[in-house]
Order: C-alpha cells, then sequence, then structure tokens
C-alpha cells in the first residue's frame, strides 16, 4: 500500500522534488478572496487523473494496494510558487517562531471544514479510512471515527476492526493533520480543505525544526526560516538557470535595438545625435526598432546594445538576458520605467559573461524570485532603481554584481542576497525600506568559497531589521567557544602558545584587517558614529569568520597529514572593503548576525 501511494505521488518525496510546469496560485488581484487563492488555476494539469467534473479545482489519484480505497486529492505536487505565497501571505505572514501555531491555527479556523469530509489516515505501519467529525484547531488535530466500511491496508496482518478502535481510543480519537489525506470530492467544497492540510503536512514534515522556538524570537520567521528552507526542498540550495547565450550573430555584425511605443521626429534625431551616430563609422550599423523591451532582449546577440526611450513599458515575461549586451535608458530613470505584471519567479535573469544595465526604473509585482538574479557572470547595474516586492537582487555562487549609484527599496525580504563564492561591488548606493539591508549567505562550509565584497560610500538607512545581516550555523559559534575553551586550557597548562605566539596573532589579525579593507583607516575614538561604528563591525565580523574558516581548514589538512598550513591563506582571499557607508534609522541596527 505504502509503496502504491508512492507511486501515485500522494504520500512520498515527491513533494520535495520539482515538479512539471503548472500554473500558479490565483493571486492575480491582491483583493482576491481566501477561498480562490488557495486554489490552482482551473488549467493545472498533473500525471493524475483530471476530473473536468463541475465544482472542483484540483486533481485526484487512485491509491494503489489490495484495498480500494476511495481517490484522494492530488496536492502534493504543489510549485514552490504555490507554496511561498501561502505560507508567506494566509499563514504565517510576519510570525515569529514561537506565534507559528497559533496563527497556523488561525488560517485553518477561516478554511477547513470543521466535519463532514473523510481521510486516509496514513502510518509508516497501516493506512486506514476516517471520517472527520470535529477539529482541534488549537492542537492541529481532527476528532475521527472509522469510516464504514472498514478499509484497512497494513504491513501486519494484526490490525483488526478491533485493534484499531483500540487505538484511537488510546489517542481519544485525535489524529495530527498531517497525517491525513483528505478522500477526493468532486463538488469543490472540500479543495481547501485539501489544501490546507497539504499545507501544514508539508510545513511540519519539510520545514518546521524542534528547536525553531528556542531560538531568537525576534525575527520574521518566514523570511529568515521559512523561505529557505522551502528553497531547500523545492530548488535544492543551488538554483541554475537554463537559459542558452545565442552568442554572435552568424554574419558576425552587431546591431542596436531602440525601444519606444512612438517614434517620434525629434526623438529620432536627438537618438542620432546622442546615441546612434557620436562618431564616424567605418561599417554601416544595423538597427532595429521594438515596440516593447523584453522583445528587444529576446532578438540580442552577444554584443548587441538595447536602447529605451523614455516611457513607461508593461511587461508580463522575464528578461532572460544570456548574452553579454548593454541595455540601458535614454533620459533618466525615473522617466524610463519597465513595470513587470502577472504571476512569475523572476523579472531580470542574467547569465552573460559581462551584462551592463543602465538608467532604468524597474517596479516588480506579484513575484518570488525577486527583482534581479545574476545567476553566474558579471552584471553591472548603473544609475539605476529598483522597487522590489519580495527579494531585491541575488547574487549567486561564481556571479560577479557591481552597482552604481542606484536605489533599492521595498524588498519583502533582504535588499541584496550575497551567496558564497561571488563577488559584490557595491558604490554609492541607497538601500532602504527593506526587511533587510544586505544579507550575506553562510560561507563557513567546506564546498564554499568566501565572498568578496566591497561597500563603498553607500546609504543602507529605514531598513526594518539590519542594516547587514550576517548568515552562519550554530556551529560557528561553538567552534569559537571551543577554541576559547582551548586557549585557557593552554595557557593553563603552560603550553606554549606563549606571548610571542599572541602578539604574532594580534599582528596577523591587524595585518588581515588592513589588506581587507583596502587600508582603510581604524577608528579608535570612543565616540564613533553610527555610520563608522557599522563598517568597523561589519569588517571585524566578516573577518573573524573568515579566519574560523581558515582554522577549520587547517585543522582538516592537519587530520590528512598535512602539517603545513599556509597562514596567509585567508588575507590573499578575503578580499573586502567596507569604508564610508552610512546606516542610518535601521530597525535593528547597522549589523547583525543570525544563527541557524
Amino acid at each position: 500500500m505504502a509503496d502504491g501511494l508512492l507511486a501515485a505521488g500522494g504520500l512520498g518525496s515527491q513533494a520535495m522534488v520539482p515538479q512539471p510546469e503548472r500554473t500558479g496560485w490565483a493571486v492575480e488581484e491582491s483583493t482576491a478572496p481566501l477561498e480562490k487563492a488557495l486554489f490552482q488555476d482551473e488549467d493545472s494539469c498533473s500525471d493524475c487523473s483530471n476530473h473536468d467534473k463541475r465544482g472542483t479545482s484540483l486533481q485526484s489519484f487512485v491509491p494503489e494496494g489490495k484495498t480500494h480505497f476511495p481517490e484522494i486529492f492530488q496536492t502534493s505536487q504543489l510549485l514552490f510558487y504555490e507554496r511561498f505565497r501561502a505560507y508567506q501571505d494566509y499563514i504565517l505572514a510576519d510570525c515569529k517562531a514561537s506565534e507559528v501555531r497559533e496563527f497556523t491555527a488561525e488560517f485553518l479556523e477561516k478554511v477547513l471544514e470543521p466535519s463532514g469530509w473523510r481521510a486516509v489516515w496514513h502510518t509508516n505501519v497501516f493506512e486506514v479510512l476516517v471520517e472527520v467529525t470535529d477539529v482541534d484547531f488549537a492542537a492541529l488535530k481532527a476528532v475521527v471515527r472509522l469510516a464504514n466500511p472498514y478499509l484497512c491496508e497494513s504491513q501486519v496482518s494484526t490490525f483488526t476492526l478491533d485493534c484499531m478502535n483500540e487505538l484511537l481510543d488510546l489517542k481519544e480519537h485525535r489524529l495530527p493533520l498531517q497525517e491525513l489525506w483528505v478522500v477526493f470530492d468532486d463538488s469543490g467544497v472540500f479543495d481547501q480543505t485539501a489544501l490546507a492540510v497539504e499545507h501544514v503536512r508539508f510545513f511540519y514534515q519539510n520545514i518546521w525544526r524542534s528547536w525553531d522556538e528556542e531560538e531568537e524570537d525576534e525575527y520574521d520567521y518566514f523570511v529568515r526560516c521559512v523561505e529557505p528552507r522551502l528553497r531547500l526542498y523545492v530548488f535544492g540550495y543551488q538554483k541554475n538557470s537554463n537559459i542558452q547565450a545565442k552568442g554572435i550573430r552568424p554574419n558576425g555584425q552587431k546591431v542596436t535595438h531602440v525601444v519606444s511605443s512612438t517614434m517620434m521626429t525629434g526623438l529620432l534625431r536627438s537618438l542620432l545625435r546622442d546615441r546612434l551616430c557620436q562618431e564616424p563609422c567605418k561599417e554601416e550599423t544595423e538597427i532595429q526598432f521594438h515596440s516593447d523591451p523584453l522583445s528587444a532582449i529576446n532578438a540580442c546577440y552577444e554584443g548587441d546594445t538595447v536602447i529605451v526611450c523614455p516611457g513607461h513599458y508593461m511587461v508580463h515575461g522575464t528578461f532572460a538576458i544570456a548574452d553579454s549586451i548593454e541595455l540601458e535608458g535614454y533620459g533618466l530613470p525615473d522617466d524610463i520605467v519597465i513595470e513587470k505584471r502577472g504571476k512569475g519567479d523572476t523579472f531580470v535573469d542574467c547569465t552573460g559573461a559581462d551584462i551592463k544595465i543602465s538608467s532604468i526604473k524597474f517596479i516588480q509585482h506579484d513575484a518570488v524570485e525577486g527583482i534581479l538574479i545574476i545567476h553566474r557572470g558579471k552584471t553591472t547595474l548603473e544609475n539605476c532603481v529598483l522597487q522590489c516586492e519580495t527579494t531585491g537582487v541575488t547574487v549567486r555562487t561564481s556571479a560577479e554584481f557591481l552597482m552604481k549609484n542606484s536605489d533599492l527599496y521595498g524588498a519583502k525580504g533582504a535588499g541584496i542576497e550575497i551567496y558564497p563564492g561571488s563577488k559584490c561591488t557595491l558604490s554609492d548606493n541607497g538601500i532602504h525600506h527593506c526587511k533587510e539591508g544586505i544579507l550575506i549567505k553562510d560561507f563557513l562550509d567546506e564546498h564554499y568559497d568566501i565572498p568578496k565584497i566591497s561597500m563603498v560610500n553607500n546609504v543602507i538607512h529605514n531598513n526594518e531589521g539590519y542594516g547587514v545581516v550576517l548568515v552562519k550555523p550554530t556551529i560557528f559559534s561553538d567552534l569559537q567557544e571551543n577554541v576559547q575553551d582551548e586557549t585557557e586550557e593552554n595557557r593553563a597548562l603552560k603550553i606554549p602558545t606563549s606571548e610571542e605566539a599572541d602578539t604574532a596573532e594580534r599582528v596577523d589579525l591587524e595585518e588581515l584587517i588592513q589588506c581587507t579593507t583596502g587600508k582603510m583607516e581604524l577608528y579608535a575614538r570612543s565616540n564613533l558614529s553610527e555610520q563608522v561604528e557599522g563598517n568597523c563591525e561589519i569588517v571585524n565580523e566578516l573577518v573573524a569568520a573568515s579566519t574560523q574558516k581558515g582554522q577549520m581548514k587547517k585543522k582538516r589538512l592537519s587530520e590528512l597529514g598535512i602539517t603545513q598550513a599556509d597562514d596567509n591563506l585567508m588575507s590573499q582571499e578575503m578580499f573586502v572593503s567596507i569604508v564610508g557607508n552610512q546606516f542610518k534609522w535601521n530597525g535593528k541596527g547597522s549589523f547583525g548576525t543570525f544563527l541557524f
């Protein structure tokens, strides 16, 4: 029976694996009722049997096995987008870890039918058909009785009707909702119930951790824990882009693409003067005209240029940029606005070797993956405005991002997420009114390289949490404590770490700070301003983290019998410049760390 259910996709690990493309949640309008938002779109499809009957918008499957159970709602194949919106907008919102059960119970009271539905109670040993007579919302449990006729599939023969009644009596007929799989009903009445139970099941099986309530409880649980863990199970830690580069155009020519909703003679003369004929050309340049920027991007080959004229452009797709191109606005960013409408994961998706974007304002709506993602290669953003809705810019491992003279705001998560092994240069930008300003992902794992980060003259202000957050595992703190304990023990035993060694370590640390800060002046005055304190605090924390990683690497080399490790390894590897940044009015301060 269990194998049959796994094959049907109902009770197995398929809930954690990306599934064939399906349409997302019906949340096109923010005012949509909760019932509609919980449903999938009517054109959703799956490999299971399709019911076109009026009423329901969900699919079903028939569990395999010797026992002929009724059809069950198919809910395990929800996309990341669907789960994300449910947890963020309807279940958890901005709750703290200690409030998760309370928020979940309140959600269930709004959408779950309190009685009148049937379900298959699934355990590792048996499956049995039950009827729900009541729901204890606070306990996240359903009150049940055995269905008539009695249907049970078991790996052992001892689960008779009397044994099952006795087991239910011991449980006071109260079963955890995540152990129930709702029986299919084509009327549509129980669609919300099936989806709600699926969200509770997925959350407690894959996202919730028993220690979550023991950690610091002053942060947004969804942003700090749910979103990254959800990505881990649905996507994996690294999400690769499948965009394919076109390369150089077959005839070897480069094309300039001009985007304008209408082309007037005055605008054309200005373009010719300022952009198209600035210098005498030996060869003729081909110019192509487009009415929207998405069609221009899709027409590009390696080395092309896209010039976007003033206007407000509405797009419904993703800017997938896989070749080295230049995308520039002709005018001020507030006059060249590209706004994304409709559901989707990304707005601007970059994988090209050298992409340049300038003088454009991007406005994002109803997305999950953020406004700009650099998967690999280098992307330069200059004189742009990014009006975000979820996360802002994501700099993936091995990618390089340079952002200058730009403004980023409105992210519900971090304004900028910096992954291990990436390179990020931020100069003269404003990052404000986000959940967090900048989030630096954990890079202490042996498989990840240290990111190279430069932050110069940025103003990071009015963010709800910290200006900059460093994410690192709890084990890091344990390692630091162990190092301190070992040092004290060595001194007590008079093992020769000695004053000379201590002095040498202090000198090395000072040299490392000098190296990583690019000759940044170290302030020692007691009346340091908030801005300067923020710069120094970030530098010190990053240096300490990189030094800790170096110690971990030395220890691994020593265990392998390699006794000589390069003491200057980290100073060569960690090139960070944190200078002249201003941190103002951030809810929790300039800098913080998050342990997971």
